[in-house]
């Protein structure tokens, strides 16, 4: 785990809640978050590639992906609704697990998240909360490895984010 400084974790009954505090600007988290060509470069899980990326990034719009494991035998498609965008504050957005046409995967619980990009003395406060509808929904996937998948998904776009010119 990540310095407590820097990085954080908490677990409630139905939520995971991630904090990262990232050395450059809230703008620039905030674009590495909403644009394909910078998703393309840093998300999902240690080892997995975002094979496909389509983004209506408007209340209401779709986002739909695919991520690719590295041997390439396994792929999970998501569809993302966005709720509510305050750039480049906060967004809201539900998740489901579905397939490659936007159908819902039934037996995958879906969830609410939220992420906030605070300005945080010159840096980013990144704060990811991952709401599920019961506390069995969360147990499902923690069975699954989100735990450890959202932690390397947090970690990718922290090296992400140290690796672009901040100057631009």
């Amino acid at each position: 785990m990540k310095d407590l400084k820097t990085a954080s974790v908490e677990q409630t009954e139905q939520e995971l809640i991630f904090t990262r505090i990232f050395s450059v600007p809230r703008e620039l988290v905030f674009t590495a978050f909403t644009t394909s060509e910078h998703l393309a470069r840093w998300w999902g899980p240690k080892d997995w590639t975002l094979t496909d990326c389509t983004i209506d990034f408007r209340p209401g719009g779709v986002w739909h992906f695919c991520l690719r494991s590295a041997t390439g035998q396994q792929e999970r498609w998501v569809k993302a609704v966005y709720r509510e965008i305050v750039e480049p504050e906060r967004i809201v957005f539900t998740e489901s697990f579905v397939d490659a046409q936007g159908n819902l995967v039934d037996d995958l619980p879906e969830r609410l998240i939220t992420v906030t990009f605070a300005e945080h003395n010159g840096k980013t406060k990144f704060t990811t909360c991952i709401r599920y509808a019961s506390a069995s929904d969360l147990q499902t996937v923690l069975a699954m490895g989100a735990m450890k998948g959202f932690t390397e998904n947090w970690d990718r776009l922290e090296h992400y984010l140290t690796s672009l010119d901040t100057s631009l």
